[in-house]
């Protein structure tokens, strides 16, 4: 959105598409949702373009069902195309 920093819009997405949906249980204690979370490790301007951006955004692989592209394809694309805070 205008106005929103890249940066910010960047980690918003990682959160939004890894961990940040992520419902607060009991168990939380027992899994590092650090070690799980995406992180937006690079912003780039499109040259011409006023307030757009692209977001490089890293996942762990254990985020992943081993050798699945479509949970790895809804899991990430599924959540950011959801985000209405991104246009």
């Amino acid at each position: 959105q205008p106005g929103v920093p890249p940066q910010e819009a960047g980690a918003a997405v990682a959160a939004e598409s890894s961990t940040g949906t992520w419902t607060t249980v009991w168990t939380d204690g027992l899994t590092s949702l650090d070690r799980y979370k995406g992180r937006c490790y690079h912003i780039e301007t499109i040259v011409g373009e006023e307030d757009q951006f692209f977001a490089y955004v890293a996942y762990p692989l254990d985020l992943f069902e081993e050798g699945s592209v479509t949970n790895m394809f809804t899991s990430i694309v599924g959540n950011v195309f959801g985000f209405k805070a991104l246009r």
